[in-house]
């Protein structure tokens, strides 16, 4: 296992950073945040086809190029620090990872070519009303009648939910959870847009009554295979609050750079010196619990589990912590709506609650590891 990257994987993080430089700077972010879509189709389209990023981390027989979650955290690293809205984060590292994992032949030959090409957009979908995404609370039912598979339930919380064209949904059988496939659609769905906090990342609530959908992965109880793809997302989520951790510090520090108090830049206060420090390690230490925990993946062994455990929540954190110092080191304009401290703040929370808050994170890895 090696923490180091090579020459074609800092190709990759310069081809992107270039790309989304160009085509998502902050008047490009506030305008999508406000449009209908969410995000520029346009856009979506040349990452599909110019970068070939949908299918960064699919196996090349599905349309993909042979990457896997390092490919894939340094691309959403790219994106936090963008802040760029797009359905990539829900398509690729949720729905697509899930596929992936699944063992599933048939299933990754239906849907991943066109999720790699971007003709596919695709979201998964766990928590239920209760808001909890443990294995455990899932509500949702999916029972067999006449040769099919009915699911029923609302689910919350659902990225890019209201647009998706496939959703992946977890719900719970006589054997215990399963992975279920339904279309954008189908009869007995209702798909309502939630309002939130970060507007730079759509959620929605999922309704669905007997909608019909088609069995992924393993048959039985498949709690093993979606805790898998439960820690996959995570690791991917921890891998994009670095990249806000690092726009945050960035930013941080070039205001403290060139504003200008007592005739000196305020950069020379020691305060801010210290603020600076402080989110400087913070960014190090998730930066190294992201990227472990995204070799531990690409790697297939069992510490999966624990290293998610571990970014997930101090990733979380110090997001959070950053975006937090990035506003009160900018001061009074810091907080206006023109500045683009309150929407990295604004995604720093949104994301720390989106797979389960970083005191759940930290409960579970403790019975992992027996304390």
């Amino acid at each position: 296992m090696t923490l180091t990257f090579t020459e074609e994987q800092e190709e990759l993080r310069a081809s992107v950073r270039r790309f989304l430089a160009e085509k998502s700077p902050s008047a490009a972010v506030r305008r999508w945040m406000e449009s209908e879509e969410g995000h520029d189709p346009a856009v979506w389209a040349q990452m599909a086809g110019q970068l070939e990023l949908p299918g960064l981390a699919f196996p090349e027989e599905y349309g993909g190029s042979g990457g896997g979650p390092v490919e894939l955290g340094i691309v959403l690293a790219e994106m936090g620090r963008a802040l760029v809205p797009s359905p990539f984060f829900a398509t690729v590292a949720l729905a697509g990872q899930a596929l992936v994992v699944s063992g599933d032949d048939a299933a990754k030959a239906r849907w991943l070519p066109g999720i790699a090409d971007g003709s596919v957009t695709a979201t998964l979908a766990v928590a239920g009303e209760s808001g909890s995404w443990r294995l455990e609370d899932v509500a949702a039912t999916a029972e067999q009648r006449d040769g099919r598979w009915l699911v029923t339930g609302t689910k919350m919380f659902v990225v890019d939910g209201a647009t998706a064209d496939l959703l992946l949904v977890v719900a719970r059988t006589e054997e215990g959870p399963g992975l279920f496939a339904v279309a954008a659609g189908a009869a007995g769905m209702q798909r309502t847009g939630l309002e939130t906090l970060d507007l730079t990342r759509r959620l929605a609530r999922i309704d669905l009554d007997a909608v019909v959908g088609t069995r992924i992965g393993p048959g039985g109880d498949a709690t093993g295979y979606l805790r898998t793809v439960l820690d996959l997302a995570v690791v991917a989520l921890a891998a994009e609050q670095v990249g806000g951790t690092q726009a945050c510090l960035d930013s941080a520090v070039e205001y403290a750079k060139t504003r200008v108090q007592f005739d000196r830049p305020i950069g020379s206060f020691q305060a801010i010196k210290h603020k600076c420090a402080d989110v400087l390690l913070a960014l190090e230490g998730a930066r190294s619990a992201a990227y472990h925990a995204a070799s531990v993946a690409a790697d297939g062994t069992d510490e999966l589990a624990v290293s998610a455990a571990l970014a997930g929540s101090y990733c979380a954190e110090a997001y959070t912590h950053a975006a937090k110092e990035n506003l009160q080191i900018h001061g009074g304009i810091g907080y206006t709506w023109e500045h683009d401290a309150h929407l990295y703040l604004k995604r720093a929370k949104s994301s720390e609650q989106l797979f389960g808050a970083p005191a759940s994170h930290r409960a579970r890895l403790a019975d992992l590891v027996g304390i």
